[in-house]
């Protein structure tokens, strides 16, 4: 039987803020004789709202309050009533992705969006989000290519390689529309970041805030900007520029890309020609899209419009599709509900990698998951090999300890999730190589991907089995 549900998607970036409504049709895709599984069968965006500038108190700290009033406004203007909206999501990212802006937005939001997934993105996090949600996964497994995505936001660019489909590879740049601003009546800056200045040094240009800056300078600048983002994917000869503009790391080198995809808010001034007005946001942004249509390297990489830009990071909220676990699995203390933990997946290849290659790619992935200086609790997940040995099981329980240190060292318990049924014996023998000494939940039969969230239920069936709900943030893909 089907179902439509009013979801809803608000996305909160360092430079703006937007809402998204969307219709989403679920149906139980099992048989009657069959555990339910609840999928998505039908999406479509019926509202999408202005584009604000994101209120900020300070620099990094969001405005609740203006928050809630954008979004309590944007409810009116589509007409959709509170009490039909039935799931969301919220996405923090940038500069804003902090522990206490989720906090805060939890707060001010807590009667829109209560029982909502609130994903604070950290680069990583939000370069695959923004990947995801622009289709550039999509078109790398549809047509088996290689394909970089590039998120452009006011404050950073966010990298994300897909190969046939899956994440390899992430990194992030201090390159954005909103760097510099200008007052496009006097030209004179209004803003400009310290990376940018020294960028700008190392041009021979001296730009300083409430100084009056030339057309042309603007320019160079943003050329300068896209030559940094062409070394970035390395299509281009890294130099000193690369290294200082770097956010946390940049991608490996050596790819041999099949196509490169924009999103973000200067993903538009790219893909559009005629924009007559250039400083009409009154910063850098147009100008760079501008340069990068026209940069050379990336014209000669083949430049593929994806189906998202500006709204890539969220189109839609997130769909709660409840399963059931498997009856093998592991728990070492019933602490549940758990609410809204990120997943972490291992790739094919990745697990076909052996025990160094399985600790190493933890290790990356949780990379992902850090703002600042802060980790979030992450749930580990991966297919699983069939009918695995003991010795297996023991090879690739030692992979998983050594590579998930960090959360072993948290306070929270090591949560696994295998998609085949070793969930049992792989958490015993997890639990095993740390002495006892740290509290396991691994549970098997459950599909996840990463960008999903889960809620893990009180145990059922005398604590044979657990009810899972897998919170999938739905992409324009």
């Amino acid at each position: 039987m089907k179902e439509k549900i009013i979801s809803v998607g608000i996305d909160i970036g360092t430079s703006t803020t937007q809402l998204v409504f969307s219709g989403i049709v679920i149906e139980n895709t099992a048989t009657s004789f069959s555990i339910p599984r609840i999928k998505i069968v039908e999406k479509e965006v019926f509202y999408k709202s202005k584009i604000y500038f994101t209120p900020l108190i300070t620099e990094r700290i969001i405005d609740g309050k203006k928050i809630k009033e954008i979004v309590e406004g944007e409810y009116k203007n589509s007409g959709v009533q509170l009490e039909v909206v039935k799931t969301g999501a919220v996405i923090i990212t940038g500069e804003t992705a902090r522990k206490e802006n989720a906090q805060e937005v939890l707060k001010s939001l807590s009667d829109l969006a209560g029982e909502f997934v609130v994903a604070t993105a950290g680069p990583d996090l939000e370069a695959i989000i923004a990947g995801r949600g622009a289709g550039a996964d999509k078109i790398s497994k549809d047509e088996n290519k290689l394909i970089v995505n590039i998120d452009i936001g006011g404050g950073t660019s966010n990298i994300v390689v897909f190969q046939d489909g899956e994440v390899i590879d992430t990194g992030c740049m201090d390159i954005g529309g909103r760097l510099i601003q200008i007052d496009k009546e006097s030209m004179k800056v209004r803003y400009i970041s310290d990376k940018v200045k020294r960028l700008t040094k190392s041009l021979g240009i001296h730009i300083e805030k409430g100084k009056l800056v030339s057309f042309d300078t603007l320019r160079k600048i943003a050329e300068a900007m896209a030559d940094v983002l062409a070394q970035a994917i390395g299509i281009q000869e890294r130099n000193a520029n690369y290294n200082m503009m770097i956010t946390n790391k940049g991608i490996k080198e050596g790819y041999d890309f099949d196509g490169v995809t924009f999103s973000g808010g200067v993903a538009d001034c790219i893909y559009k020609e005629d924009i007559q007005e250039l400083l009409k946001y009154g910063d850098i942004g147009i100008l760079l899209g501008e340069a990068l249509r026209k940069h050379l390297k990336f014209r000669r990489l083949n430049i593929i419009k994806p189906k998202e830009t500006i709204r890539a990071t969220v189109v839609g909220a997130g769909s709660h599709t409840t399963d059931i676990s498997g009856s093998t699995i592991t728990y070492t203390k019933d602490i549940f509900p758990i609410k809204n933990i990120p997943i972490l997946k291992l790739s094919i290849n990745d697990e076909k990698s052996g025990k160094i290659g399985i600790e190493s790619a933890i290790r990356q992935k949780l990379k992902w998951f850090h703002l600042e200086e802060e980790s979030q609790s992450v749930a580990v997940a991966f297919k699983g090999p069939k009918n695995p040995s003991f010795k297996e099981i023991q090879e690739l329980a030692s992979a998983i300890t050594c590579g998930c240190e960090e959360l072993i060292a948290s306070k929270e318990p090591l949560m696994i999730i295998v998609e085949r049924d070793i969930g049992k014996v792989l958490g015993q023998a997890i639990h095993k190589q740390l002495d006892f000494k740290k509290d396991i939940i691994s549970i098997d039969s459950i599909k996840v991907e990463n960008g999903d969230y889960v809620d893990i239920g009180k145990p059922l069936a005398n604590g044979k089995v657990v009810p899972v709900v897998i919170k999938t943030l739905v992409f324009n893909s």
